[in-house]
């Protein structure tokens, strides 16, 4: 009897404990149900600087990036940088700014969007100085405008995020920090420049070494830049819909599968040019803004755009053309603000998807595509 009642005893403690296991495994399933939060745009237009033409330390290989002086545009840590943070913030790319007594430099760039009047953005980039410097700055920042900076006149106090080292100056160990500021719109402003717009840059200075004299320089490296609207100001606002039905949380990206793989290529209808020339005409926008929405709402997806040709002509002229016209996709992608790896190249004829030999073939043939890098 007293046997019966021990194994009818453990009997009901191993049913207890599998009905407690499957619980905390439905509760855990349930988890990871969680809804991933919708990716925060950036405005800043190939903010880490990670997609370029050619890969060069021109910076204006960096689309749509325009430097005011000389800026040093760096894709690998420095061979004699010996510090903790050396290289890129994240990534492989960065750029350099440097200042003297009577030299300082500038970068700037278009914004993705124009600012909306009274929205509240939040504004930051990645900052180092550099191992050489012997001097750091009193303040460094960026130029928020709607015609961009050309002159000292341009650089009005109330347009400006500006970060101001009272004591010491700006400086963290040549360890990489976070300048941030909030900026409320005025609405209409189209640029960012990035720089000191202190009239003086010879009283900005602050030397490092006060039993060193002579000659004074301050460099900074600069990564991932950003503008986004701020979620802390941002105003909750009810929006009447007129006209026809319209659901607000329709996809608009483009028909691409779910599990579509590393190696496959998408085919992007509806992208025009000109004969024999590669610049984009209007009604190639909204499939592109379409293909920009889809990397917008997957930032770890990298992609190839190929553009292709029909045999028609000389191969190396074909070459390039496909060359140009891909490069055109991938410039308007950067200037929609995707951020997203990207890379882009031209076949010529040599991928041809159906026969020369038709008119049809030939236009099957002429195509932009983009290709999964990485997933």
């Amino acid at each position: 009897m007293l046997l019966k009642s021990i194994k009818g005893y453990f009997c009901n403690m191993r049913q207890l404990f599998l009905v407690v296991i499957g619980f905390l495994m439905g509760f855990a399933g349930f988890a990871q149900t969680v809804i991933t939060p919708k990716p925060v745009k950036n405005l800043v237009p190939n903010g880490s600087f990670e997609n370029y033409r050619r890969k060069t330390n021109n910076i204006k290989q960096a689309v749509p990036w325009r430097p005011i002086a000389s800026i040093d545009y760096y894709h690998n840590p420095l061979d004699n940088d010996t510090t903790m943070q050396k290289g890129a913030y994240s990534g492989d790319s960065y750029v350099g700014f440097r200042f003297q007594k009577r030299y300082k430099e500038f970068l700037q760039v278009k914004l993705a969007e124009p600012l909306h009047r009274g929205t509240v953005y939040e504004f930051s980039m990645q900052v180092r100085l550099a191992y050489w410097s012997n001097a750091v700055l009193r303040s460094f920042g960026v130029l928020i405008s709607k015609a961009g900076y050309s002159k000292q006149g341009d650089a009005v106090k109330a347009n400006m995020v500006d970060s101001i080292g009272k004591k010491g100056g700006l400086f963290k160990a040549h360890e990489w920090f976070t300048i941030r500021g909030y900026y409320k719109a005025d609405g209409g402003e189209k640029y960012i420049t990035i720089g000191n717009f202190a009239p003086k840059i010879k009283k900005e200075f602050v030397r490092m070494n006060l039993f060193k004299v002579g000659y004074k320089e301050a460099y900074y490296f600069v990564d991932d830049v950003r503008l986004i609207k701020s979620p802390a100001f941002e105003e909750k606002v009810d929006i009447e819909i007129v006209g026809p039905n319209y659901h607000a949380d329709q996809d608009s990206s483009l028909n691409v599968s779910k599990d579509i793989k590393v190696g496959d290529k998408v085919n992007l209808n509806n992208i025009f040019f000109d004969n024999g020339r590669y610049y984009l005409l209007p009604e190639s926008y909204q499939e592109l803004n379409k293909l920009a929405q889809y990397l917008l709402k997957n930032p770890g997806v990298e992609i190839q755009i190929n553009g292709h040709s029909d045999s028609g002509g000389l191969n190396y002229k074909n070459q390039k053309m496909s060359e140009l016209r891909a490069r055109e996709v991938f410039e308007y992608l950067i200037k929609k603000g995707v951020q997203n790896k990207m890379y882009f190249k031209g076949y010529g004829s040599t991928q041809p998807v159906a026969s020369n030999d038709t008119d049809e073939g030939k236009a099957k043939n002429r195509r932009v595509e983009f290709q999964i890098i990485k997933k």
